[in-house]
């Protein structure tokens, strides 16, 4: 097991700003306002040689009601619950508060091993804190500055003796890597499409498929404010993982958590709600919803969360489209269907959006759930999987061309200048998602109504229901064509 380092304070001391500097990436939202990590998250992290997961929680608060803030520090228990070590943060600057004496007074009391770190600690702004800080009577602070990386290898040494009780120090898992989620295919793949395809055999080599099954499905859940994304991750991994409230736009930082589920890894982002660019006013909105779009980018399938009462509208269309762009696969769950009165005009409602808006991914799955109820989610699971395996779907080159030959003596590609445009071979080029390429004597003459044709009919054909299909067209070489 992964040893465990919690970063824990008061608000806005570094907390989120050392959670980058040790994870190596810009994961958790930064910005000079108080409170804006609300939920724990974490990351490998690696620093001088050690490897372990790192912990970034919400500013302690003492706040014991049922208040955002009471709910913000039961989630930081439950983060410091599993850790190995402590890494308590004050900001040097701002020397010792009655807040940091009251805290450390409670970790002490806690079974984990606390080490003080007195951050903001660059220059002789700092000094006097770092010196305040051994008043809390948990051993010699390790000064350093998230920000500019300072002090990083005192930071090391203080940890060394814990990883060496513990653990030995586990590499850190960054996951697999993605494909890019661009339509730009290098003009060597198309090469050696075109020489498998004149070979009818498959176009590139795909890794085995027990490869693929075996690496977790990258699950991205997205929504505008307040349809109950972070209730359905909750609902997911079967804990209060992620907080949750009437209160709109409370998540902020996009939460990964990763599960298992019928014997798949799943790794599932929870992330903040996304509004219309024009109501979009503060910056720590702003840096939350970039956070979801990353979040989209390096997913493989993204459950787009509606309201029930509010199926599809236009907010929900655009992220909708987004998602297709990218080239995810998309999963439609209607939330909060048990509060529906008319549920045979929601479901109307609901498949003739699909039908006219997002005709571009027909076929879109989608699934009528209850996240606060926990029901029907093993019908999302269903339709998470199938998405999946069709967007990892492979189609053989002479199933492909002999698909063509059908699609072409059914409905012949029209005339241009009197003469007819000819389709010679094609292949699947990709996957993730299916991705074909056509090669053809005329292929920026060739009508986008007659690729729309060919596209639903590799939809049909061969069971490629919502996911997005790309399609792109090359011009065959002239054999009598010379050389200069």
């Amino acid at each position: 097991m992964s040893f465990r380092v919690a970063i824990v304070g008061r608000p806005n001391v570094g907390k989120s700003t050392l959670f980058n500097r040790l994870a190596g990436k810009r994961l958790a939202l930064v910005d000079d306002t108080p409170g804006v990590t609300r939920d724990w998250r974490e990351a490998p992290g690696r620093i001088g040689g050690l490897a372990f997961t790192v912990v970034d929680t919400a500013g302690l608060e003492e706040a014991f009601d049922e208040s955002l803030e009471a709910r913000m520090r039961r989630q930081t228990e439950r983060a410091l619950a599993l850790a190995d070590v402590v890494l308590l943060l004050i900001d040097a600057r701002a020397g010792l508060t009655p807040m940091d004496r009251h805290f450390a007074d409670w970790l002490r009391k806690g079974r984990v091993p606390v080490i003080v770190v007195a951050n903001k600690a660059e220059g002789s702004a700092g000094r006097g804190g770092v010196l305040e800080s051994f008043e809390l009577g948990l051993g010699e602070p390790v000064p350093l500055s998230a920000e500019h990386g300072e002090g990083m290898a005192d930071l090391v040494e203080a940890l060394l003796p814990f990883v060496r009780e513990a653990t030995e120090a586990a590499p850190a898992d960054g996951g697999e890597p993605l494909p890019p989620s661009t339509d730009r295919i290098d003009e060597a793949v198309f090469e050696a499409a075109e020489v498998a395809a004149a070979e009818d055999r498959d176009a590139l080599p795909e890794e085995p498929e027990a490869a693929w099954r075996s690496r977790p499905i990258q699950i991205a859940i997205v929504g505008r404010p307040n349809v109950g994304k972070s209730t359905l991750l909750n609902a997911l991994v079967g804990e209060e993982r992620v907080l949750t409230g009437p209160e709109a736009g409370m998540t902020r930082d996009a939460i990964t958590v990763e599960i298992e589920h019928a014997g798949r890894r799943i790794r599932i982002v929870d992330t903040a709600g996304m509004r219309r660019r024009a109501r979009v006013e503060h910056k720590l909105e702003k840096l939350a919803v970039a956070d979801g779009l990353r979040a989209i980018r390096l997913a493989q399938v993204v459950v787009l969360v509606v309201d029930a009462n509010a199926i599809l509208d236009k907010q929900d269309l655009a992220i909708a489209r987004m998602v297709i762009e990218e080239g995810r696969a998309l999963v439609v769950a209607v939330n909060k269907w048990d509060a529906v009165a008319d549920r045979k005009g929601a479901l109307q409602t609901l498949k003739d959006r699909l039908e006219a808006q997002l005709a571009q991914a027909r076929g879109i799955r989608w699934v009528t759930i209850s996240a606060l109820r926990g029901q029907r989610l093993d019908a999302l699971y269903d339709a998470i999987f199938d998405t999946y395996e069709t967007w990892n779907r492979r189609v053989s080159t002479g199933r492909l061309n002999r698909w063509l030959r059908a699609a072409e003596e059914g409905h012949p590609p029209p005339l241009v200048e009197g003469r007819r445009i000819r389709l010679r071979y094609m292949t699947q080029i990709k996957t993730r998602p299916p991705t074909f390429a056509a090669w053809t004597t005329r292929p920026v003459q060739l009508p986008e109504t007659y690729l729309r044709y060919l596209t639903g009919g590799l939809r049909e054909t061969f069971d490629l229901p919502g996911v997005p299909i790309r399609f792109y067209l090359r011009k065959t070489k002239n054999p009598y064509a010379t050389e200069e």
